[in-house]
């Protein structure tokens, strides 16, 4: 990763560039606190970025350092486009998985004809997860961005033309500086938020114990146990779930579920409740994997939360967003990117309860540690890593396979087997509750038969100060 401030059409940007002959330029622990950097600095001083992208994404072998923190790359875009500094991807190559929420976060965003190719997984990634046979170009070409899921804004005839077109985005930002004589730079600030900084509502304050009236849940809690399977491959209802976590029926407050959009985007629950007397809005993954839907419902589903200064509970047990051709040409980097939006720049508190699986970007949209959760807490049943050990490992294997062809060598998938097994093993030990606890991924590993108890601590301790909805979002890019 090479960063930098540079002058762009008379604006001071922070600039950061992939370097694609280190590692395909994936990101390591090290890039990852030189990034954040950047953006700190972007930030402080009120600076456009511009994200020159070929990224392989994550470093696999070193996930466990990079995966749960490393969210909060996209946590810094989003919330940068809240506060009106632009940000500009141009995408030069092949940029996977992390590489391609750069440019699904940003505002603007140049693909170069055939040379860039954006996807959430690539082929082998794809293979390893459905099964299904593809190519580069259908998973996430320019030219497909560009016609088919609208992800690329302009497309590029190659990397010179993708600066041209860069230089006039920031030339069209209304953000030019005054020279001031005798000083090198410029220095007058330019004329954004023209009708001042807008007001917060007051929103509310809750007491910290709650109302009194509560009714105790309509179903038993000691039933948590049961719930979640051994294998996270199986699904099982969140429904049940939440009804043993919230307050029961009562004359005051009828049902103790009230179901937003509960038929569309079914693999994700959302609706309003209480616990312990105080409202409350639930996101819960019901069958693992999120698709464009379940995005767009909880991306505004977090809108109406914020609208009524209500807190966020978020549901864990997702092996992330849907990779394939058809979800890429439909559009799941950008809608993926629409809901992490809505999530990083709430400001409703949130809490965080990872039941099960917690995979890839769906820890990001579902509000992981890097989202600043008030409170997050994992049961013993849960996982979180960057994928499932086995597709990782498979992943690891394929691209292996790929580079020994490509160099017209055999590859020796008898003696790779040994790599896989040790990669396989390492990443589930380090998915594990209590390993990520002791890195400090969480606030407790805790009995889900407490869950309701613990969360009405965390309401009763939120409630302390005023809890205000967000006035503005990033850029959506529809």
């Amino acid at each position: 990763m090479v960063t930098g401030i540079g002058v762009v059409e008379g604006v001071e940007c922070v600039i950061s560039a992939n370097d694609p002959t280190v590692k395909g330029g994936a990101s390591n622990p090290w890039t990852v606190k030189k990034i954040f950097r950047a953006s700190q600095i972007a930030e402080e001083n009120d600076l456009p970025t511009i994200s020159l992208v070929e990224s392989g994404g994550a470093d696999l072998p070193t996930q466990k350092e990079i995966f749960i923190p490393g969210g909060r790359l996209f946590r810094d875009l989003t919330r940068a486009s809240a506060r009106r500094q632009p940000t500009i991807a141009l995408v030069f190559g092949n940029s996977t998985a992390g590489g391609a929420y750069v440019p699904g976060m940003s505002d603007y965003t140049v693909f170069v004809r055939g040379g860039a190719k954006v996807f959430l997984g690539g082929p082998p990634l794809v293979k390893m997860a459905t099964g299904e046979e593809s190519d580069d170009e259908s998973l996430g070409g320019a030219e497909m961005h560009a016609r088919v899921s609208g992800l690329a804004d302009y497309l590029a005839e190659d990397e010179h033309d993708a600066i041209r077109i860069g230089r006039r985005i920031v030339a069209r930002l209304n953000r030019r500086r005054v020279a001031i004589p005798g000083y090198p730079g410029n220095l007058e600030p330019h004329p954004r938020n023209f009708g001042g900084e807008p007001q917060l509502s007051p929103g509310t304050r809750g007491t910290p114990q709650g109302r009194g009236d509560f009714a105790e849940p309509d179903a038993d809690p000691e039933g948590l146990l049961d719930l979640i399977p051994t294998d996270l491959k199986e699904p099982f209802d969140p429904r049940e779930v939440i009804v043993r976590i919230v307050d029961g029926t009562s004359e005051r407050n009828g049902r103790p579920f009230d179901e937003f959009k509960p038929l569309y985007g079914t693999s994700l629950v959302t609706g309003w409740a209480e616990l312990h007397g105080q409202p409350i809005g639930i996101l819960a993954n019901a069958q693992g994997v999120l698709f464009s839907e379940e995005a767009q419902k909880a991306t505004q589903f977090i809108q109406l939360a914020n609208s009524s200064h209500t807190p966020l509970l978020f549901l864990h047990n997702t092996t992330g967003y849907m990779v394939g051709k058809d979800y890429e040409q439909g559009g799941i980097i950008k809608h993926g990117a629409m809901m992490i939006n809505a999530v990083s720049n709430s400001t409703v508190p949130h809490l965080s309860v990872i039941m099960g699986a917690s995979y890839g970007a769906g820890n990001y949209g579902m509000n992981g540690r890097a989202f600043d959760p008030r409170f997050l807490f994992t049961w013993p049943s849960a996982k979180s890593a960057v994928m499932g050990p086995a597709q990782l490992a498979g992943v690891l294997e394929i691209v292996a396979q790929q580079s020994a062809e490509s160099k017209g060598e055999v590859f020796d998938a008898e003696g790779f087997q040994g790599v896989k097994d040790y990669v396989e093993a390492s990443v589930e030990e380090q998915s594990l509750p209590y390993f990520l606890s002791g890195m400090l991924y969480d606030d407790g590993v805790i009995d889900p038969r407490d869950t309701r108890t613990v969360l009405a601590i965390c309401l009763s301790v939120i409630a302390n100060a005023p809890i205000r909805g967000a006035d503005r979002f990033g850029v959506f890019r529809p």
